[in-house]
């Protein structure tokens, strides 16, 4: 079945969805022993959360990268989640979505929360024909991520290791099954004709 060029796809429960995102061990390991992010945790900062795994394994080269060592599996609620995606703008203009460039940089300037679309990844970290969701949250929606929505943190940065290791030795079937299982997400009441271009 051919992929929609634009979809969230994410692993996700009932009330829940995981998002990645890579730290330091100085960020990470004390996030990871607390269930939140610790005050070393900047909120004022904006941090950008991908449902995408192996996004994430592009984006931190499998946790090797200086600063990006710790990989977290982030669970959230869907309502926040949502609230983002509600409240979002679109990282870059595009015209098919904004009446002008100057509508586009208000909205943006307002927004806490900014979508941009990029190359979903396959095992090897090349980039496929279809794109996936990176969510950049700051300001209000930066402080509702790391104070109310959070509900889980786990470090997954050992099962990053192990598939790489398996894509390493060409066993991309072993792989593939350690992937977190992730499908589209259903928007409900937040449609992304807003963000779609």
């Amino acid at each position: 079945m051919e992929q929609p060029h634009r979809e969230i796809r994410a692993d996700y429960a009932d009330a829940t969805i995981t998002v990645y995102q890579a730290y330091s061990p100085y960020i990470g390991l004390p996030a990871v022993r607390e269930g939140r992010f610790p005050t070393a945790w900047k909120r004022d900062r904006m941090t950008w959360i991908k449902p995408s795994f192996l996004w994430m394994m592009y984006r931190c080269g499998w946790g090797a990268k200086e600063g990006q060592e710790t990989v977290l599996a982030v669970e959230i609620s869907r309502e926040g989640f949502d609230w983002a995606l509600r409240n979002a703008c679109l990282s870059s203009y595009a015209r098919e979505v904004h009446p002008d460039r100057a509508t586009w940089q208000r909205q943006l300037k307002r927004a806490p929360a900014r979508v941009q679309w990029d190359p979903e990844r396959d095992l090897r970290l090349r980039p496929l024909p279809y794109r996936s969701l990176q969510l950049g949250l700051s300001g209000e929606a930066a402080r509702r991520y790391a104070d109310e929505w959070t509900v889980a943190i786990r470090d997954v940065t050992p099962l990053a290791h192990e598939i790489h290791a398996l894509v390493q030795r060409g066993d991309l079937d072993a792989a593939t099954r350690l992937l977190p299982q992730e499908r589209p997400y259903p928007l409900g009441d937040a449609p992304l004709t807003h963000l779609h271009g």
